[in-house]
């Protein structure tokens, strides 16, 4: 085993997390989470019509591989014209999945607010949307953080799907060094670990957001 060259590479792992896979999990997740609350909020709408289309997006979603919905806006959209670059494609695809198991954590939320909360901001003037995001959603936001924290963590880890459409990221740095000095073994084991230390930081920080958020709570 090449011990200098193992060392050598945390480098270049290291620098596709900062540069790929950080860059790919936060804006997939940003786009994928506004996707998600506007699912959300049409899964809850009285009209049968929105309903419906949340109800079908999430079911695509929740009912096919991630890397098939990857794989189908890359390799899949040129056949009908459309030609995306890995990136976009990439963040597409991870949004859009996000989108569809996020709604659900958010839906889930925002009825597990008791109906008197509605009814107070009913009470002092407010209309349904203001009581939404005022009343609401900030209640909302704190039991949806741990699932949404968890998705978030998956996110990291799913990027490295990115590798196969060619995205430059943690991942394909290791496939790449690895192919090249036939250290599979040793790198791999690299690239779970940073990836490991990227979810302990995040668990750290899902814990101090909870915190946070709980002086929204209703008691």
């Amino acid at each position: 085993m090449n011990w200098d060259l193992i060392w050598s590479s945390f480098g270049p792992l290291i620098t596709g997390a900062v540069t790929g896979t950080i860059p790919l999990t936060l804006a997939s997740f940003a786009f994928g989470l506004v996707l998600a609350l506007l699912v959300a909020l049409m899964r809850l709408s009285p009209n049968w019509l929105l309903s419906g289309i949340g109800r079908f997006y999430v079911s695509v979603i929740r009912g096919t591989p991630l890397l098939v919905q990857l794989f189908v806006i890359f390799f899949g959209l040129p056949s009908i014209g459309i030609r995306l670059d890995p990136w976009p494609s990439a963040i597409i695809a991870f949004s859009l999945n996000v989108g569809g198991y996020a709604a659900e954590i958010i839906r889930a939320a925002i009825l597990s607010v008791p109906k008197g909360q509605w009814e107070a901001g009913h009470t002092i003037g407010m209309s349904r949307p203001q009581a939404l995001v005022r009343i609401i959603l900030p209640q909302a936001a704190r039991v949806s953080v741990p699932p949404l924290s968890n998705t978030f963590i998956s996110l990291v880890k799913d990027t490295s799907l990115a590798s196969l459409i060619l995205v430059t990221e943690l991942f394909r740095n290791a496939q790449q060094i690895a192919a090249f000095s036939q250290e599979f073994m040793a790198l791999y084991l690299q690239a779970a670990l940073v990836y490991w230390v990227i979810c302990l930081v995040l668990s750290t920080a899902q814990s101090a957001v909870e915190k946070r958020l709980d002086r929204y709570v209703a008691h």
